[in-house]
C-alpha cells in the first residue's frame, strides 16, 4: 500500500472518528477532511470537484425550496390536527395514525423535513392530551426513517445511491423498496402500540378538547396552498417518469423548486433559500471529496477485493452482508458517511465480477436506512428531533431510546433479510 493510501485512511479515520464524537460540528469536520485530502496532494483540485455529486446536492435543494415555501400555508399542521381529530381524541389511534402520516411523508418529501414540520404539532397535541409527548416522538422517528427507505427522494442515502445508479430511478426505487417497507411499518406500528399502550390513557373530557381543534385555522393561505400542491404533485410525477424524460432527478427537484418560486414572486425567495439546508450540503461536499481520497488511491478497491473473498463473490452472501453490515454501521454512525464509502466499494466489486448488482444496492439502501433507527445518533432525523424535545423540556436518553429502537430495527433487517433472499434469488 502507498504512502498516499495510508495518508488517505489516516485523513478518513481521524474524521469520521470527529464526526461520530460530535465535538466539532460534522459539516466544518466533513469540509476539513475534504480539503486536507487535496492540501497533502491526495487528490487534485479537478478531482476532488469531479467527485462531487451536484446531482444529490441539486436534488437535495429543490426539495428544500419546494417544502419550505409549502409549510408556509400550514397543510402540514392541518393534516396532523386533522388525523387527531379522526382519531377522536384516543392516545393510542393518534399514536397510530402521526406513525403513518410521517412515514407517507418522509417517503415523498424527505424524512428530516418531515419530523421538523409534524413535532411541534406533536407537542400541542400532547400537551392537550397531558401525555408525555416521548412515545409519539420516538414512534415517529422510527416512521420516518422507515417512510424514507421507500422511495429514491425520502432519505439521503437513496439519493446518494440512486445519483450514482442512474438506471435506479424513482419508479423502481419504488417497486422494489415500498413493498417490504409496508409490512415493516405495519409490524413496527404495531410493536410500538403495544410497547406503549398503558402509557397512551387520557380522560375523555381531554379528548373531547381535541375535537374541537379546528383543523381549517391552520391554513394560512389557500391561494399559495394550491400552488405549492399542484407544482408538488407534478414534481413527484416528474421523478415517477424521470427515466422516460431522461432528465436527472436533480433537474426535476429544481424545475419544481423555481417554478414555485416563479408563480408565487420574489418576496418568497429569500426565505426559501434560508430555509435550506446549507451545512447538510457543505457536510455533502465535504464526504464526496473524503472519499474521493480512497477512490484515487485504490483503498475502495482493495476492500471490495476482500469483500469478494470473503463471500466467494457469491451475490447472496455479498447481499445480506452489506445488508447486516450496513444495518449495524448505520445504528452507530451517521449513515450519511457510512454509504458514501460503500457507493463506489459496491461498484468495484461489479468490475471485480459480480455481474448483478441491484440486489446489492437495495440490501444498502434498505440496511443504511433501517439501521438508522437503531440508536439516537443514527440518522439526522433521530439527532434533530431529541434537539426538539429538549427544548421542550424532554430528555430523550441514549439508551432509553436504544432499549425501544434497536430491537424493533433488528426485527426490520431480519424482514428485509428474508425479503431479499426471496425476492432477489428465490423468486
Amino acid at each position: 500500500m502507498t504512502n498516499q493510501a495510508l495518508f488517505a485512511i489516516g485523513i478518513f479515520l481521524v474524521t469520521y472518528a470527529f464526526i461520530i464524537s460530535e465535538k466539532l460540528h460534522r459539516t466544518i469536520v466533513a469540509m476539513s477532511g475534504g480539503i486536507l485530502m487535496v492540501l497533502f496532494g491526495i487528490v487534485t483540485q479537478e478531482q476532488a470537484i469531479h467527485h462531487i455529486d451536484f446531482n444529490t446536492l441539486g436534488l437535495l435543494i429543490g426539495m428544500m425550496i419546494l417544502v419550505a415555501i409549502t409549510a408556509q400555508t400550514g397543510v402540514f399542521k392541518y393534516v396532523a390536527i386533522r388525523a387527531a381529530k379522526v382519531a377522536q381524541g384516543k392516545p393510542i389511534r393518534i399514536l397510530v395514525y402521526l406513525s403513518l402520516i410521517t412515514a407517507i411523508a418522509s417517503a415523498f418529501l424527505d424524512n428530516v423535513t418531515t419530523v421538523l414540520l409534524i413535532v411541534p404539532v406533536t407537542f400541542s397535541i400532547a400537551r392537550q392530551l397531558q401525555l408525555n409527548p416521548i412515545p409519539f416522538l420516538i414512534s415517529e422517528i422510527i416512521a420516518s426513517n422507515a417512510g424514507g427507505t421507500a422511495t429514491l427522494i425520502g432519505d439521503p442515502p437513496n439519493i446518494m445511491i440512486g445519483s450514482s445508479v442512474p438506471e435506479l430511478d424513482f419508479m423502481k426505487f419504488l417497486v422494489n423498496l415500498s413493498p417490504i417497507i409496508v409490512v415493516i411499518l405495519a409490524v413496527t406500528v404495531v410493536c410500538l402500540v403495544l410497547i406503549y399502550r398503558k402509557q397512551l390513557v387520557t380522560s375523555p373530557e381531554l379528548s373531547a378538547k381535541i375535537m374541537q381543534l379546528n383543523e381549517r385555522d391552520e391554513i394560512t393561505d389557500s391561494r399559495l396552498l394550491k400552488k405549492s400542491l399542484t407544482v408538488m404533485g407534478l414534481t413527484i410525477i416528474g421523478f415517477m417518469l424521470h427515466g422516460a424524460l431522461h432528465l436527472e432527478s436533480a433537474t426535476i427537484a429544481l424545475t419544481g423548486a423555481f417554478l414555485l418560486l416563479l408563480l408565487t414572486g420574489e418576496h418568497y425567495l429569500e426565505d426559501a433559500i434560508s430555509k435550506v439546508e446549507w451545512n447538510t450540503i457543505f457536510f455533502f461536499i465535504g464526504l464526496f471529496v473524503l472519499v474521493s481520497g480512497l477512490v484515487e488511491t485504490g483503498v475502495i478497491k482493495q476492500l471490495a477485493t476482500e469483500a469478494i473473498n470473503l463471500t466467494g463473490g457469491d451475490s447472496l452472501k455479498t447481499s445480506l452482508l452489506i445488508l447486516w453490515l450496513s444495518a449495524i454501521a448505520s445504528a452507530f454512525v451517521d449513515n450519511i458517511p457510512f454509504v458514501a464509502t460503500m457507493i463506489p466499494m459496491i461498484k468495484e466489486m461489479g468490475a471485480l465480477g459480480i455481474t448483478n448488482l441491484e440486489p446489492l444496492w437495495w440490501s444498502l439502501a434498505l440496511g443504511a436506512c433501517l439501521g438508522g433507527n437503531g440508536t439516537l445518533i443514527g440518522a439526522s432525523a433521530n439527532v434533530i428531533v431529541a434537539g426538539l424535545a429538549s427544548k421542550e423540556g424532554y430528555h430523550i436518553g441514549f439508551f432509553s431510546f436504544m432499549k425501544i429502537a434497536f430491537p424493533l430495527m433488528i426485527l426490520s433487517i431480519l424482514i428485509a433479510h428474508v425479503y431479499v433472499y426471496l425476492r432477489y434469488f428465490i423468486w
